[in-house]
């Protein structure tokens, strides 16, 4: 997914990657209901920060989950 490509509907959804060991800890990103980021529009260490969750998945974080920034 590309910058342009995003809507204003998709920007009301984060895509969670939560600790299993640290309740209420974990990492969100924006991103569209279908759970895409835009690594484009991340900084430098949001995009390292999306890396390392999606490489901790079943050692330190739970499958990601699409909410919508209300529901955090």
């Amino acid at each position: 997914m590309n910058i342009a490509s995003m809507t204003e509907e998709d920007s009301r959804y984060v895509l969670c990657f939560r600790s299993l060991f640290d309740e209420g800890r974990g990492y969100s990103f924006p991103c569209d209901s279908s759970g895409h980021v835009a690594l484009d529009a991340l900084t430098e260490r949001g995009r390292s920060n999306y890396f390392f969750a999606r490489t901790g998945i079943g050692r330190e974080f739970a499958m990601p989950a699409v909410q919508t920034r209300e529901q955090r």
